[in-house]
């Protein structure tokens, strides 16, 4: 799967490894000092070697981290640090994780923009996954002056996307045999024969690929997220 995502960014580009241009650069909005936490509100602490790229214009090299606070791809810049441009034609690559700017509406036709990273390529859907934080503030300790530490902690939520729509991906057995109610049976079949365990990315890929091949042998192929609460 990660070759097929590889293929894709490179289709998108005639020009590799170029210089950055200001037109895909914005103001960062300053970030708060977390130095009384434990954890980051960053994917990765450092600037990582990345790649932005954009569908009009090519691939370009750079120094880049995401900011999960302020849903944020910053650049290392030579004179500072800035933001890429939240526009759904530049993507962004860090490590082997690829950032997708996106518009999406949930199956209740609510808006749910931001930065998504793709986890699995198909021609009929997509899952990407989202991050968020979790906040423990720092205490007052009983034992010291000095105050106990927050925590700062990442929280990943998964959601399948068909066509623009896509749905919340529940992390327990009940809740996702719920949410695809019209295979309840065979998925729960599949989950014990294939020893699937949803909270691993690699066995949620499997799991919707079962999904959406039973789908796709109903002898009228329908929507996987239009059908998944019958």
């Amino acid at each position: 799967m990660r070759t097929k995502l590889l293929i894709l960014c490179v289709a998108m580009s005639s020009t590799l490894f170029a210089q950055l241009p200001n037109s895909l650069i914005a103001p960062l909005t300053e970030t708060e000092n977390y130095e009384d936490y434990k954890g980051s509100i960053f994917t990765t602490s450092n600037f990582q070697d990345a790649s932005v790229i954009h569908e009009k214009s090519g691939t370009f090299d750079a120094k880049l981290r995401y900011n999960i606070l302020n849903d944020a791809i910053e650049f290392e810049s030579k004179s500072g640090i800035v933001e890429i441009t939240k526009d759904p034609t530049v993507h962004t690559r860090i490590d082997n994780d690829y950032f997708y700017y996106c518009n999406f509406k949930n199956e209740l036709g609510v808006n749910n923009s931001g930065y998504f990273v793709l986890v699995e390529l198909t021609d009929r859907y997509r899952i990407y996954k989202k991050h968020a934080l979790r906040f423990q503030e720092p205490q007052e300790s009983t034992l010291t002056t000095e105050k106990v530490k927050g925590r700062i902690t990442v929280l990943t939520t998964y959601y399948l996307e068909e066509s623009g729509v896509i749905v919340k991906l529940p992390k327990n057995k009940r809740s996702m045999l719920a949410t695809f109610s019209d295979k309840e049976d065979e998925l729960k079949q599949y989950i014990k024969k294939a020893k699937i365990r949803l909270g691993k990315e690699e066995d949620l890929i499997r799991f919707i690929a079962r999904y959406n091949a039973l789908k796709s042998s109903d002898s009228v192929p329908t929507s996987l997220i239009g059908n998944s609460r019958n």
